[in-house]
């Protein structure tokens, strides 16, 4: 009788267990990956500074929506790039393609497709300020 309220006991304990010890954590998606070719002084403003980086996007990566501190410009040199306005519908820009994103303005980047993109961005940010800020919720 002991043998079975023991089996019963840990039966009970494994059938109580929270869902997520059972289920395994879903993937992350990949990240994107940054390289900065420079960063300089724009000329005549000294509160404002000028980068170019190239961003490779992994099949299936892409961020959240944020704003930055400043003007970016993007040009799709491989692959393709879902790019989407917070309250618009997503554009895809292809290879050849590009884009501006005034200061201030809701976005986010995505590769929605099984093949590498990659694109550059010029941006013209305000010195020191962080160069995204995460848009919560979203």
């Amino acid at each position: 009788m002991n043998k079975i309220v023991i089996v019963s006991a840990i039966v009970a304990a494994g059938m109580a267990a929270p869902a997520s010890a059972q289920t395994p954590a879903p993937a992350q998606a990949p990240a994107f990956q940054n390289n900065r070719y420079f960063t300089s002084p724009l000329e005549k403003d000294a509160a404002r500074e000028v980068s170019m980086q190239s961003v490779t996007a992994p099949p299936g990566s892409g961020n959240q929506f944020h704003r930055h501190p400043g003007d970016q410009w993007t040009a799709v040199q491989e692959g393709e790039i879902t790019f989407t306005v917070k309250g618009q519908p997503p554009q895809v820009l292809k290879a050849g393609d590009s884009n501006y994103v005034p200061r201030g303005t809701i976005h986010r980047q995505q590769n929605l497709t099984d093949k590498p993109a990659r694109y550059i961005e010029m941006r013209v940010f305000d010195k020191g300020k962080p160069a995204a800020e995460q848009i919560a919720g979203e």
